[in-house]
């Protein structure tokens, strides 16, 4: 009989209500409610196992019947214990994404559980099991509720799906949270950081371009009539003074690249479809121009919200001409602040977090503002941590240099790769690939030095330290569709260069050879695997880094601890596509 079967038995048979069970063991009705359905269960040694023998045992006595007392009441409910098989992988899952959503720092979490970060970490990608669960998922929902509750309680309660009354107490909030992490849910949500890499993974720079005609766009040199300074209140107004900065932006004669932050909310912004293109278009014009912007992002939004607003700005990344910044330090949860500033205006806003509606932004272009405001973006930008580096062919030395480098960093390595690695590739079948896809002479001797190179820097690492590769294993109807590309990427190589389906099966049967000589090296085979034309590289702890194979190649090197850990212990699901 299972722990939820016995209890219902026993009230069958002492003829209780939840209510009378929950008045006599001091436990909750909602407690005793998941306990009789089956969606939790005590720890044999806590103190709701005590409460719960001791409440059937007197309702039982004062019913006069003293068959049950506390010895073999609770020796019964031992046993239906010791008989549940607990939802592991359910908490795991679950964990992954409290963590990620409410932006949680292990570090801290770890301290407040005693526990070393790497435990928590590998619990968090499934290749560890806390030995006590329900007390190790108690325990976290304490943390949660003694640290976040109080500022983030919208977010709690949007991710536990419920009213923001159901956690109006500490203790309602950690009975929800316990529940809420041993549930399986209607609807799996993936990790937030997966459309992200989705919309990476298939955007290409060329169709983008061509459908917004960014080739022909022509910065106007009709000047732009403004006065020198002018005030916007209310979201209407706001969203009219940023597209008036623009303006006044691009119609000047400064080249002085723009420095960017806002941590004001986004949702009102972006839900105007029409200011959004607008801005896009505005944007778009102003690296048109030639200008660089340093942007400064707002890591402190829900998880999923930093997520929506890097998916937006990945256009404006493959230009390469766009910084982006964070602030490590947390900022306010009251005030919300804004500051654009170029070589021809700047505007500035500010509002009370959660009343927008009621902010205002200034205009200026009153020359002694502008030099005020510029030394306050350039204070500001100081005092950011690059959220990525992003390298393309323009900056390729530093990039080379970064790979260099890097070969000394400790720690183990992982990739979920779109095409099989090309050091494993023997010479000989790569020159016969690159024969038939008739490439030049000067190419192919690059492309045979940067093989050589890559051969030697994997052996290097693969001396005293690990590399796991996932690689994509094709059957010949999905490469019929869409053939594999030798991937050239590090080289900033942007033509592509196709195998046969004979090709890749030897250049797979090379790889699986080079694992089994190399006992560091490891191969996951991945039949549904998730991307075509990124590789995404991950030194734990340290970085994560994505490159773009098709055209124009370029290479994102994560450093940020929020952005870097939802990509190391996300979980990749089944695409419908891939079925």
């Amino acid at each position: 009989m299972t722990f939820s079967e016995q209890i219902n038995s026993y009230m069958s048979e002492l003829n209780c209500t939840t209510k009378e069970l929950a008045d006599m063991s001091g436990l909750s009705a909602s407690v005793l409610s998941r306990y009789r359905s089956g969606s939790r269960v005590p720890t044999i040694d806590s103190e709701q196992f005590t409460q719960l023998v001791h409440g059937i045992v007197s309702i039982a006595q004062n019913r006069g019947n003293h068959q049950y007392n506390d010895s073999n009441v609770s020796r019964t409910l031992e046993n239906c214990l010791s008989n549940v098989i607990f939802p592991y992988e359910i908490l795991q899952t679950n964990f992954d994404l409290l963590l990620s959503a409410l932006s949680v720092n292990v570090a801290d979490l770890s301290h407040f559980l005693n526990f070393d970060s790497s435990y928590i970490s590998r619990i968090r990608n499934g290749q560890r099991r806390p030995s006590a669960p329900l007390d190790f998922t108690e325990k976290v929902a304490r943390y949660v509720v003694s640290h976040y509750l109080e500022s983030d309680k919208t977010s709690i309660a949007g991710l536990l799906q419920c009213s923001l009354e159901e956690i109006s107490s500490e203790a309602l909030c950690r009975e929800k949270l316990v529940d809420w992490l041993l549930n399986e849910h209607n609807k799996k949500k993936e990790s937030p950081v997966l459309p992200f890499l989705y919309k990476l993974d298939e955007f290409d720079l060329n169709e983008f371009i061509r459908s917004i005609r960014f080739d022909e766009l022509k910065v106007p040199s009709v000047p732009f009539q403004l006065p020198t300074a002018k005030n916007y209140y209310g979201i209407e107004e706001m969203c009219e003074g940023t597209l008036d900065f623009f303006k006044a932006t691009v119609l000047s004669k400064s080249t002085e690249p723009l420095i960017a932050n806002d941590d004001t909310p986004m949702a009102d912004k972006a839900g105007n479809s029409d200011f959004m293109k607008k801005y896009v278009f505005a944007v778009a014009m102003t690296l048109k121009k030639g200008l660089h912007i340093h942007f400064i992002h707002n890591i402190n939004r829900p998880f999923e919200e930093m997520m929506l607003g890097l998916e937006g700005w990945i256009p404006m990344y493959m230009t390469g001409q766009i910084s982006p910044y964070y602030f490590k330090e947390i900022n306010n949860k009251v005030f919300g602040h804004f500051l654009y500033s170029s070589g021809a205006a700047a505007l500035t806003g500010e509002c009370v977090m959660d009343f927008h509606t009621h902010g205002k932004m200034y205009l200026t272009k009153n020359k002694k503002e502008l030099q005020y405001y510029r030394q306050r973006a350039t204070d500001m930008l100081t005092k950011a941590l690059p959220l990525m580096d992003i390298y393309r062919s323009e900056n390729r030395n530093a990039f080379f240099a970064f790979v260099e480098k890097d070969i000394a960093t400790p720690g183990n390595r992982r990739s979920i790769l779109s095409a099989l690695p090309i050091h494993t590739l023997s010479t000989e079948l790569l020159l016969q690939i690159m024969s038939h896809n008739e490439v030049a002479p000067k190419d192919r001797e690059e492309i045979l030095e940067f093989a050589k190179k890559q051969q030697a820097l994997y052996q290097n690492i693969l001396t005293n330290r690990q590399i796991t590769d996932e690689i994509p294993l094709i059957s010949e109807d999905e490469f019929r569709k869409q053939p594999l590309l030798l991937p050239l990427s590090e080289l900033f190589y942007e033509k592509n260069i196709s195998y046969t389906y004979e090709e890749y099966l030897l250049h797979l049967e090379q790889t699986i050879a080079y694992s089994q000589k190399n006992e560091n090296y490891t191969i996951i085979q991945n039949k549904q695997y998730p991307f075509r034309n990124i590789q995404i590289h991950i030194l734990d702890g340290k970085w994560v880094l994505i490159s773009k194979n098709k055209a124009p190649a370029i290479h994102f090197v994560i450093f940020n601890p929020q952005l870097r850990n939802a990509l190391e212990n996300m979980s990749i699901p089944i695409r419908d596509s891939d079925i």
